[in-house]
């Protein structure tokens, strides 16, 4: 039996803990650096991003996900020793999973939990679950804090939802602000498909399923310089980063698929200097990364998920001990999981922002050279 990969990062090195069900979820900070200033609300402002219950159009779990700061801080300070921040539960219905012990329900890790261990948490999800993402969240607030202390400039992690099932929303010709995502339940800048998204969900529910949808994601102010080539390139951390969010299936960075349908005399980048004296580009089809280092442009990506596998629906499947059998999703579950990803996406993009900017500070302390 292997060990589960519960750490990510290896400057900035982000540990969560908790199950569903269990007492409590959060995250072990390493690597974080002494004198950031972060406030518990601010903390606080992001889980509430993530949080159930905040619309008709989420599970209805009852959780306020109040955090607790354990260790590393002081007078709202980091100290530069392991931050540790836990967020209890209390509003667990675990007899509502007693069923699906016995069975593997359609497109969730119950077989491969049990292939792989051969023992699982079968309430809500236990490990598996989305809950565990809050200590991702809490994360991506330091990391947030790492960017503008060791850049000594803005970088901004905006993300929105783009597309749910069919309906999509055109590209922006900017990137939306926080104020117009929030706008509506489901993180859509564009008020008026948001509207029929909201619609879309509803009937999804009502009829016992679910939908899936893209978010897009842009960082602005980040240097050219950071990342490495082969295998540490910078779009293969954020990969790794975005599919490791439950009910994700698909990623892409700049033109993407898309890309493959064009010429390369169209799709190249072309070098140009601007007014400010730095060198850009006329276009951006590489999304801000060149052979896996930042080029100081923005840095745009799309991420897909899945819809999600509990639904209200009877579907046929096997029990443990090989029957066929029939299941129906129990518990409290969105219909879509797009609109509370947001914030998931926005905390483990700007994870990979500060462990690319703390293995480049590593190597050289100063921040200058960075174009």
């Amino acid at each position: 039996m292997g060990a589960m990969g519960n750490v990510f990062g290896k400057y900035f090195r982000v540990a969560t803990f908790g199950e569903s069900h269990g007492p409590a979820l959060g995250c072990v900070i390493d690597g974080c650096p002494p004198g950031l200033e972060v406030a518990q609300e601010e903390i606080m402002d992001e889980l509430s991003r993530r949080a159930p219950g905040q619309s008709s159009i989420s599970t209805q779990r009852s959780e306020g996900d109040v955090c607790q700061i354990l260790s590393g801080m002081l007078d709202a300070k980091t100290l530069g020793t392991p931050i540790c921040v836990v967020v209890f539960n209390t509003d667990q219905r675990s007899s509502d999973y007693s069923e699906i012990a016995k069975l593997w329900r359609p497109s969730h890790a119950d077989f491969t939990y049990d292939a792989k261990y051969g023992f699982r948490d079968a309430r809500g999800g236990g490990r598996s679950s989305a809950r565990e993402t809050i200590g991702r969240v809490i994360a991506g607030v330091f990391a947030r804090k790492v960017l503008q202390a060791r850049l000594k400039r803005s970088v901004e992690i905006r993300a929105w939802v783009e597309s749910v099932h069919a309906l999509t929303m055109s590209v922006p010709d900017r990137i939306p602000t926080l104020e117009e995502v929030e706008a509506s339940p489901v993180r859509c800048p564009d008020r008026v498909v948001a509207a029929k998204m909201e619609e879309f969900i509803k009937k999804a529910k009502a009829e016992g399923d679910s939908v899936g949808g893209v978010i897009r994601c842009a960082i602005t102010g980040l240097p050219a310089g950071l990342g490495d080539p082969v295998f540490d390139r910078f779009e293969a951390d954020l990969a790794k980063a975005m599919l490791s969010i439950p009910a994700t299936k698909a990623f892409e960075i700049g033109s993407g698929f898309a890309g493959t349908r064009m010429f390369g005399s169209a799709h190249n980048d072309i070098f140009e200097l601007g007014a400010d004296g730095r060198v850009g580009t006329r276009t951006n089809n590489a999304g801000g990364v060149l052979g896996g280092i930042t080029s100081g442009n923005v840095v745009e990506f799309r991420v897909g998920f899945k819809p999600t596998a509990t639904i209200a629906k009877e579907q046929a499947t096997l029990d443990k001990n090989l029957n066929e059998t029939k299941v129906v999703g129990r518990g409290r579950h969105d219909p879509c999981v797009v609109p509370r990803a947001v914030p998931i996406v926005e905390a483990m993009a700007a994870l990979v922002c500060a462990d690319a900017v703390l293995s480049q500070t590593a190597l050289r302390p100063s921040t200058e050279g960075f174009l």
